[in-house]
């Protein structure tokens, strides 16, 4: 009687241990249970996130500014206020959906008022907040990235005065690893341009002192490009620039931990 208790208990298991074989495995969807993650979804392993940081190489105080492209990139609440000599990081959000992040940095000058409500900058104005931008901003010298976890050349770079000129900008590439091909190069320059600016462009302060070089033909070459390409051709100074043969104004950094951005200036 043992004996064959025995046996039946064992053809038991061994029948259960063959089924088993035969369902789906854990976390394994049968049919159309969950769907397919496409790559816009899923960012890639090796994504971190990049930091920039602002260096106030100018002689006056700077609130940093922000916007970004409508692609889904998320604004930034909180930017520092840098006196002359101080600087500061931030972290780019570019590992949480949508796995990018593109954008400008800017620098904000002449500011005053109180945050939130009477807050207000002669340059660069872009809403009534110290630490952050609402509206877009009045033309100024820009610092553009794009960030894309998905687009192994990134991140792109490049130092912008197609709209306007109001503090020299610089982006270094910090931590970079050249690889074979190039690239990583330091963007912009620190040369103050508003002595270049041609006077018909050229906005002064009330105490007489140069304060924004505007541009009045962003799209075509003019005597605001040709004047400013010449002391700094690693920037843009029209919209098509990087279609002229031999430019040096995009730049790519694929292998660096962030950049530092840094403003010039001594007005």
């Amino acid at each position: 009687m043992e004996k064959s208790l025995r046996r039946l208990l064992t053809t038991l298991f061994a029948t259960a241990a063959a089924l088993t074989a035969l369902l789906p495995s854990a976390g394994t969807a049968t049919g159309a249970a969950v769907p397919a993650r496409t790559a816009s979804a899923v960012a890639p392993a090796a994504a971190i996130n990049h930091m920039v940081t602002f260096v106030n190489h100018s002689a006056q105080k700077l609130w940093i500014g922000s916007g970004v492209n409508l692609d889904g990139s998320k604004q930034f609440g909180r930017l520092p206020v840098l006196a002359p000599g101080q600087w500061a990081t931030v972290t780019i959000p570019e590992t949480a959906a949508p796995y990018h992040w593109r954008g400008k940095f800017f620098a904000r000058q002449d500011c005053g008022g109180a945050s939130g409500s009477t807050f207000h900058c002669g340059v660069g104005d872009c809403g009534p907040f110290a630490d952050h931008c609402t509206t877009g901003e009045q033309p100024v010298s820009l610092a553009e990235f794009n960030f894309d976890t998905k687009d192994a050349n990134a991140p792109w770079y490049d130092v912008s005065y197609v709209n306007a000129f109001s503090l020299p900008i610089t982006i270094t590439p910090v931590n970079a690893t050249t690889p074979a091909g190039g690239g990583c190069d330091t963007g912009g320059c620190a040369a103050d341009l508003l002595p270049s600016c041609p006077s018909a462009d050229l906005t002064r302060r009330p105490d007489g002192r140069p304060m924004l070089c505007s541009n009045p033909s962003r799209d075509t070459p003019s005597d605001y490009s040709r004047a400013l390409s010449a002391k700094c051709p690693k920037a843009y100074t029209w919209s098509k620039q990087d279609q002229q043969p031999g430019n040096q104004v995009m730049r790519q950094c694929s292998h660096c931990s962030g950049f530092t951005v840094t403003f010039d200036g001594t007005t």
